[in-house]
């Protein structure tokens, strides 16, 4: 049973979106302030959160960049209608994925069954042996997906499960592009709809995880108007 971890200073979502989750099979956590959920994930770390950005004592996004120093766990931001900026900078700060409010429950649940898929799939759970679960080795870029670990030029690069397929899903064909079209059917479900900017701001974060490791990375190539090529080098 996969456990989820609602962090929230508006009780009725809390009470709601728990009952909803357990309903389907979900154990789930709930917290009120960013402070007392990192309090408890220094205990026990959930295998999915579900964070507010606006919230008392510590906020989402200063949440999120604690979590991103020790794990690559699923994150998926709640943002209001308005908070265009702050998706954006969550999503370049690691989140996975955001849900605007007010939302639907079921595409929350969706969303939070698409990324455990993909994270039980990078753990190597019910996967078997095959092209895309072998180590892959492109020049100085070695991915392990079963172990879910990345090296370039032998150091590890922490990325999140979505960085991680849109990473393995350019490298695999060296040269060849991959439109944005393409990288969504990669990394979301078809029940989910993500806009071009999303995958462009995944992207973006996965270059700056990069060059963080080395300052000459440069095999991700955009191609305006088009899509993404990596260029094995």
């Amino acid at each position: 049973m996969s456990r989820i971890a609602l962090v929230d200073d508006d009780r009725n979502i809390l009470t709601s979106v728990s009952m909803t989750l357990e309903a389907e099979g979900f154990e789930v956590e709930t917290h009120n302030d960013g402070q007392s959920a990192l309090d408890a994930f220094n205990k026990r770390m959930p295998d999915l959160a579900v964070l507010d950005i606006k919230m008392p004592r510590m906020d989402g996004m200063d949440l999120l960049q604690r979590l991103r120093q020790k794990t690559s766990m699923p994150v998926i931001f709640l943002t209001s209608k308005d908070d265009e900026i702050d998706e954006v900078l969550g999503l370049r700060m690691g989140a996975d994925d955001y849900v605007k409010k007010p939302f639907s429950q079921r595409l929350l649940v969706e969303r939070i069954r698409a990324l455990l898929r993909r994270q039980d799939a990078i753990a190597g759970e019910e996967v078997e042996e095959t092209e895309e679960t072998k180590v892959m080795v492109r020049g100085e870029l070695v991915m392990d997906p079963l172990r879910h670990a990345v090296k370039w030029k032998g150091r590890d690069v922490s990325l999140t499960v979505t960085e991680f397929l849109l990473l393995q899903a350019l490298a695999q064909r060296p040269g060849f592009v991959k439109s944005r079209d393409q990288l969504m059917d990669v990394a979301y479900d078809d029940q989910v709809y993500v806009d071009d900017r999303t995958i462009d701001s995944h992207i973006k974060r996965l270059r700056k995880k990069m060059r963080n490791t080395d300052d000459e990375f440069s095999a991700i190539e955009t191609l305006y108007g088009i899509g993404y090529r990596y260029n094995e080098e």
